[in-house]
């Protein structure tokens, strides 16, 4: 750590002007008497400007400013999981123990317990003499029941291992061996590193993604699917639902580590999931969901730039457990409010203001932030994946601003929250319209050789009933539902199917909260050879209202909450039955092309399981 002094010229909001002789850009430091964190964001000779991730408020001009010699960085090693960290990784369970519920200003604390012993376990292939790439395996330490961590080198490190502890407990402060670098020079390792938060970590080399992210949510997993180490966006206005979508990606996704970073949004939001999560069971574990889950909260009432800080703090942490080896999902509420730091600061910098006082280099930053997304093969020879999922709250729901028109431009799956949908009561309020993904043909692969070989031909052929349902719709609120043939009047009853059998699923149900691949499917074939059927039965003359008013179909809209993922076999003899049900129907109609007695059909219906 290098002491160097300087002075504070002038202070303009979280924008603070220094005198700091040989200061590096992006340097960290520490402004006045209290010891405000900031960071160098532009020099001139000895001049630089810093902007402060605390408030300003009483500092002075004239004060001292001290340069840490280092950039701004993060802790990355075991103790992290199970963590709650501000938007500069400071443990806001330790504040709070110390401080109560605000957090002093100039609080200096350490990211992770420096007390704390951790059973380190070497890598037997390991002896002195080894020659050690960047990113090797030093060894692993069990942080939690479901997670065994991985101690790496760190990724600018790279020699001949002089030696290696055996196994045993070891704090984080205590060395773990010692390495010999080109130059001759020997370095300490130790079972933590630090990593600057805005340099991306390095890999060998970039994957495509070959299976989808399995988040539990039908319309997402089934209609818009997303691989891991994809990018995808939540847009939505507010009351649109964009934190339960994400609470519900972060309790249900099949990745092995969730990173939460709440990025400026409203205090009482953050508190529920801060205070639900530790409460939450991991249902793939059965373990506490914490135990592969890490929170970084920044509200709305925090300082401004340490918004922008926190996303780059969420995304150093997942690539450190990507370089692991493992599947980490990283999701991002809201980059609308962590462009919004963006534009305050630009403002205070006096740069030139473009789209909606946004700076013209937001559509590079949103980019470079995404694009550290993806799957890779580390630099261990591992593969690992980070999936990044971010919200994005245009205001009034207008996604052909800024924020959301860039965003849209750069990832590959588009969620479009709708309040329209969301006002009705239809969760997740996911628009099917405005929605997108371009990872259905990947998709398509692991769905045939896992679930069924059916999926993309059964989707296309519901998202096109869901197209023509809109079509419909409008000539119905023209004109009028008389205007409609009998096909057309059935189209909009399959539909309606569709919405209220498949998409629609509530979070707070104990049985359909999750769903899996398979039951996934099945309800999705239930409700298409369903509608296939009716639809032949109108051709043979079968009334439209008759068929509608069937009672098998409230049957089926109740399916999805009437057995669970693990309760399939029963599900397909109700589907069985369905399909045998509307057999004997176009039955009767072939044999006398009569209009079958509507007492047997209830009759029938009521024999069902």
């Amino acid at each position: 750590m290098h002491n160097k002094p300087g002075e504070i010229l002038e202070i303009n909001g979280p924008i603070v002007k220094v005198r700091l002789p040989g200061a590096r850009n992006g340097g960290q430091v520490r402004i006045g008497r209290l010891g405000v964190t900031g960071e160098i964001i532009a020099l001139q000779a000895d001049t630089a400007l810093v902007q402060a991730y605390e408030g300003t408020e009483g500092i002075r001009p004239g004060e001292p400013v001290e340069d840490l010699g280092y950039p701004l960085s993060v802790e990355l090693g075991p103790g992290l999981l199970q963590g709650i960290f501000d938007g500069i990784q400071r443990p806001l369970t330790e504040i709070a123990r110390l401080s109560g519920d605000t957090i002093p200003r100039g609080l200096s604390l350490k990211a992770l317990d420096r007390e704390r012993s951790w059973h380190f376990s070497p890598n037997p292939d390991l002896v002195p003499g080894n020659r050690l790439e960047a990113g090797a395996v030093l060894g692993s330490v069990a942080e939690t029941a479901a997670i065994r961590h991985r101690i790496l080198l760190p990724p600018d490190r790279s020699g001949e291992l002089m030696d290696l502890v055996a196994e045993g407990d070891y704090s984080l402060e205590r060395p773990i061996g010692r390495l010999r670098d080109e130059q001759g020079r020997v370095h300490k390792l130790y079972l933590y590193h630090r990593w600057p938060v805005r340099r991306p970590r390095p890999f060998r080399r970039r994957s495509h993604g070959i299976k989808p992210l399995i988040t539990g949510q039908r319309i997402l997993d089934c209609f818009f699917p997303l691989l891991k180490g994809g990018k995808a966006a939540v847009p939505g206005p507010f009351g649109a639902g964009k934190t339960m979508v994400q609470q519900q990606i972060a309790r249900w996704a099949n990745a092995d580590i969730v990173i939460y970073v709440g990025c400026g949004e409203r205090g009482n939001e953050l508190v529920d999931v801060l205070e639900s999560f530790p409460k939450l069971q991991d249902p793939h574990s059965g373990r506490g969901m914490m135990e592969r889950t890490l929170l970084v909260a920044n509200t709305s009432n925090m300082p401004v730039v340490a918004r922008e800080a926190s996303i780059y703090v969420g995304m150093t942490m997942a690539e450190y457990f990507r370089d692991q080896g493992l599947d980490v999902v990283m999701l991002a509420d809201s980059t609308s409010r962590w462009a919004e730091a963006l534009r305050e600061v630009a403002g205070r910098l006096g740069q030139m203001p473009v789209e909606e006082g946004y700076p013209a280099y937001l559509g590079s930053r949103l980019a470079a932030v995404y694009e550290r997304a993806g799957r890779v093969e580390t630099l261990a020879g591992l593969e690992g994946s980070v999936t990044l999922i971010g919200a994005v709250s245009p205001p009034g729901g207008d996604f052909s601003e800024p924020v959301t028109s860039h965003t849209k431009q750069i990832i590959q799956t588009f969620w479009a929250l709708s309040k329209d949908l969301a006002d009705a009561r239809h969760y997740p309020a996911i628009d099917w319209v405005d929605s997108f993904s371009e990872h259905v043909g990947v998709a398509a692969h692991w769905w045939s050789a896992e679930v069924d070989p059916a999926w993309q031909e059964r989707r296309e052929q519901a998202l096109a009933l869901l197209a023509r349902d809109a079509e419909l719709s409008r000539i119905v609120n023209l004109v009028g539902p008389e205007a409609l043939s009998s096909a057309q009047r059935w189209e909009l009853e399959g539909a309606a199917l569709i919405k209220e059998a498949v998409l629609q699923q509530s979070a707070l149900d104990e049985i359909d909260a999750y769903c899996s691949p398979r039951k996934q499917f099945l309800l999705l074939q239930l409700v298409m050879e369903l509608f296939d059927q009716g639809r032949e039965l109108i051709r043979l003359g079968a009334p439209v209202q008759e068929l509608a008013e069937h009672p098998l179909l409230a049957r089926v809209r109740r399916a999805k909450s009437s057995w669970s993922s693990s309760e399939l076999e029963p599900l397909q003899a109700f589907i069985d039955d369905v399909r045998q049900g509307f057999i004997a129907l176009k039955a009767n109609y072939r044999q006398g092309g009569r209009q079958p007695d509507q007492q047997n059909l209830r009759e029938d219906a009521h024999e069902q399981p």
